[in-house]
């Protein structure tokens, strides 16, 4: 093995959580390190984004127009057939003052290439890429994370030693564990996604033809994914009981479930399976909403799927992931600086972090709940009238819900996401045929604050500091700085 190599920082994964902190804190001026195990273009799941990435996220990184140019296909808001209401339903993100105007939208994005341009600009803004480089290990010294071995294009094991390790490498992680974290599954979304790609698919009227459609029916829901004029992403989540069905004949599967959604099986009609490349196969997914029990430890954070992750039908994956990934970066660039003890920079990452992913979770719950369904095994499973209290308390305590403060118990937190369920229930009963104001924007302690964070980025982008992103949770907190890059006193700000 050769020498070790010095860098300040070492990034583990290429992904959007992983490129995102290496330019973020690169552009700070120091020595990053990122080491991918793939070579990229390479394919990926999460094809739907929200606005917060392509107009908040992408502006710090740099990389709002190049994403701009891509062609990707417009998204405008979202169109759901869920709920009580017999019709399906839209709602526009543009109808929403808090995201009215030039980031009044997002993308479906073809992974291979949307991840491919946030990787390059990592090495515009000059982090050391290093694809086809996967890390084999993690060196450790006197209870901290030093560094990682990793196994280099020549088949050679190499070692790199850096201040800070960051894991971005997934939910396939098998670092997490070294920052002290174990990885706790939600007891509300113990569902698989079994998912494909079809060409000549049907289209929403426009101006909606670029929305993501989500459709629940009886085994569960489909997302149904307009990548390009005729290329369609579309995948069924169901639940753990339908895993034997999914993995002994999952094209046998897929044809079930389309049969059994009307609307999907109208959509497909006269679409073909895409049947070579990397689109043409069928793919599972399970066990993908959790939470870990720890964000970081000495000398090592963790970001995007290897944090944690939750179900998507509100497209929150790469949201999650690149919000994570600048919180990272804002703690990073505090520590290597100097400005802000280790202790204080990593707590806020953290609260920052579990509070937005609690914030998705606890809405979803809801948005679960809201749907009527009484022969359904799969929707009466997860009401929330039937999970126990004691795994609701365990896990809103773990994630830190949006209002854990002022949880006192399981039975307390159940009766608040019965609530939500509920406020939900009425506001999608009254919508017709036209677009209404997203959900987001609609009162109660989950929904007012689902999209806060989002447009306070996309804020940022039009309006810098003055947006007042990044201000302190509580007094005397953390803040972001002006750049947006590091944490400063808010007295000091």
């Amino acid at each position: 093995m050769s020498s070790p190599q010095e860098y300040d920082v070492v990034v583990v994964g290429g992904g959007p959580a992983g490129s995102t902190v290496s330019t973020l804190v690169s552009k700070h001026g120091h020595r990053v390190l990122l080491l991918e195990k793939e070579s990229f273009p390479r394919y990926q799941i999460g094809e739907s984004l929200l606005p917060a990435t392509v107009h908040g996220i992408a502006h710090l990184l740099g990389v709002d127009d190049e994403i701009r140019r891509a062609g990707f296909t417009v998204k405008r808001g979202g169109t759901f057939k869920w709920g009580s209401n017999p019709k399906p339903w839209t709602f526009e993100f543009a109808v929403s003052r808090k995201m009215a105007g030039p980031t009044s939208h997002a993308y479906q994005v073809e992974r291979m290439k949307f991840d491919t341009i946030l990787l390059e600009n990592a090495r515009k803004n000059g982090v050391d890429v290093r694809e086809n480089s996967p890390v084999t290990g993690v060196v450790e010294e006197d209870g901290r994370v030093r560094g990682v071995r990793y196994r280099d294009l020549d088949g050679r094991t190499a070692e790199v030693r850096a201040r800070y390790v960051v894991d971005a490498s997934g939910n396939t992680s098998r670092l997490y564990g070294r920052a002290g974290s174990e990885r706790k599954y939600s007891p509300f979304f113990r569902n698989l996604a079994l998912f494909t790609y079809y060409e000549g698919g049907g289209r929403l009227p426009e101006p909606y033809s670029g929305n993501i459609l989500s459709v629940a029916f009886d085994h569960g829901w489909f997302w149904y994914i307009p990548l390009s004029p005729t290329l369609t992403s579309v995948g069924a989540v169901v639940g753990q009981e339908s895993a034997q069905l999914v993995q002994g004949d999952p094209e046998a599967a897929m044809q079930r479930f389309i049969d059994a959604c009307p609307l999907i099986r109208e959509k497909l009609a006269g679409a073909t399976r895409v049947t070579e490349g990397p689109y043409g196969r069928f793919r599972v997914r399970k066990d993908w909403s959790y939470c870990n029990t720890r964000f970081w430890g000495p000398g090592m954070v963790l970001v995007g799927d290897a944090a944690c992750f939750v179900d998507p039908v509100f497209s929150s994956g790469v949201h999650l992931a690149t919000y994570g990934g600048l919180l990272a970066a804002r703690s990073v660039n505090s520590c290597l600086a100097g400005t802000i003890d280790e202790e204080s920079a990593f707590a806020e990452f953290e609260r920052r972090y579990r509070r937005e992913y609690g914030l998705f979770h606890e809405f979803l719950i809801g948005f679960y709940d809201m749907h009527r369904s009484e022969d359904s095994y799969f929707w009466q499973a997860r009401k929330v009238s039937n999970t126990a209290p004691t795994d609701i308390e365990a896990f809103v305590e773990l994630v830190g819900g949006v209002a854990s403060d002022e949880i006192a118990d399981g039975v307390m937190a159940r009766a608040r996401m019965a609530a939500t369920s509920r406020e939900l229930a009425r506001t999608v009963a009254t919508f017709e045929e036209q677009p209404v104001e997203s959900l987001g924007a609609a009162s109660g302690p989950v929904l007012s604050k689902l999209l806060e964070q989002g447009a306070a980025l996309q804020g940022r982008a039009l309006l810098g500091e003055r947006a007042g992103e990044g201000g302190p949770l509580e007094p005397g907190g953390l803040r972001a700085s002006a750049d947006g890059l590091m944490w400063v006193r808010h007295e000091t700000a």
